[in-house]
């Protein structure tokens, strides 16, 4: 290693990169659908979400920007509190 040059620990993506320049709601197959009663406002799902599709509203309910989300699920995967179900998109 060069003397000087300093890596993140663990790889850590602080930016959605060019993901949030592509529209996805075209192609996607899954959309995640949110139980608000269960909920708890951790913010797990925005901090995996690989696309930068998840954000905080004012009353600080997490919702998706369903232009650039991909489906993935893995905001589902990730929830605490399996307030996330991927329900399959209607087109």
């Amino acid at each position: 290693m060069k003397k000087g040059l300093k890596f993140n620990i663990g790889g850590i993506i602080d930016e959605p990169g060019n993901s949030v320049e592509t529209k996805k709601d075209g192609w996607r197959v899954h959309k995640p659908e949110v139980d608000y009663d269960k909920c708890t406002k951790c913010g797990v799902c925005a901090m995996f979400c690989p696309d930068g599709a998840i954000f905080k509203d004012k009353n600080g309910n997490y919702k998706w920007d369903l232009d650039y989300c991909k489906g993935c699920g893995i905001c589902a995967q990730v929830c605490p509190v399996k307030a996330i179900i991927m329900k399959e998109e209607e087109k």
